[in-house]
């Protein structure tokens, strides 16, 4: 095995959900293509640029599209992240946030004259404008081990407000037998982004516990309606002290050059590269 590709442990859990032709002439072998896959995230190359070792720099990218397309790397993740919970392994004391990534010029390209990216566009290949130029948002809930649960992508102008309700809905971990998925945290911590009355009551309809801080002016209102202002929101200092286990996660996310820089022009191909990292990160702690 070499550096940047699959343990036999991670090809072992990969392996069973990678599509396999029935019919039509002998291909390049799945795990050698994955590992160019994994290989690419890893250092942010160029396709072009893949090593001849793991074959045709083009079959690797088509069947990274293909994959990307067909949610081959969601279906990885919810797979061991079921195993997990049915292990008992999953913390529920799940924590959100976000993390701005800066686009390669690569990413930002439309391949048409003139230049220019169009509104439109931006909003579907989730690329925001900012002073820092284009970016994008990965929006992450993850367990109190660190581990990602659910992935959400936005342009990078996007606040974290916005997106919380929908970051939550996309945590869905399978059962292993019957019932259905698990979607609801224990608790849920989250930075003062993330503090207002509508997501403070989103999360007490659901019955979820939560440890935000409250904004100064938000107190400082609260104050100046008196009686009417109600109580503070209840504060778990010790529970927010964990709280650095999502940039943890962040850190380790960023350690693909790949998920660090967005090169890929299309959201779908970016959020697989991100939910392929994701899997290995699990992988490698189960």
């Amino acid at each position: 095995m070499r550096r940047h590709e699959l343990t036999e442990q991670e090809w072992e859990l990969l392996a069973p959900l990678i599509p396999r032709a029935a019919t039509g002439r002998p291909r390049v072998a799945d795990r050698r293509v994955v590992n160019g896959m994994v290989y690419k995230i890893r250092t942010g190359i160029s396709w072009r640029d893949l090593p001849e070792r793991y074959g045709p720099w083009k079959t690797v990218y088509t069947r990274f599209r293909r994959y990307a397309l067909d949610g081959v790397f969601t279906r990885a993740l919810q797979q061991i992240q079921a195993r997990a919970d049915a292990a008992g392994d999953i913390d529920w004391l799940v924590q959100i946030d976000s993390t701005i990534v800066r686009a390669h010029q690569h990413a930002a390209a439309t391949g048409r004259k003139g230049g220019g990216i169009s509104a439109g566009r931006t909003g579907r290949s989730r690329l925001g404008r900012s002073r820092g130029g284009l970016t994008t948002k990965v929006h992450l809930a993850c367990d109190g081990r660190g581990r990602p649960l659910a992935i959400l992508l936005t342009p990078g102008q996007r606040h974290d407000s916005v997106c919380a309700r929908p970051l939550l809905e996309r945590i869905r971990v399978p059962r292993t037998g019957a019932g259905r998925p698990r979607c609801r945290p224990d608790q849920v911590i989250a930075d003062k982004a993330y503090s207002s009355r509508g997501f403070r009551a989103y999360l007490g309809k659901r019955g979820i516990a939560h440890t935000i801080p409250e904004k100064t002016d938000q107190q400082r209102h609260r104050h100046n309606r008196g009686r009417r202002g109600g109580r503070p929101p209840g504060f778990d200092r010790e529970a927010y002290r964990r709280r650095n286990m999502i940039e943890r996660c962040f850190n380790r996310l960023k350690g693909f050059r790949g998920i660090a820089t967005r090169y890929e022009k299309t959201a779908t191909s970016y959020e697989a590269a991100v939910t392929l990292a994701s899997f290995l990160l699990w992988a490698r702690s189960v």
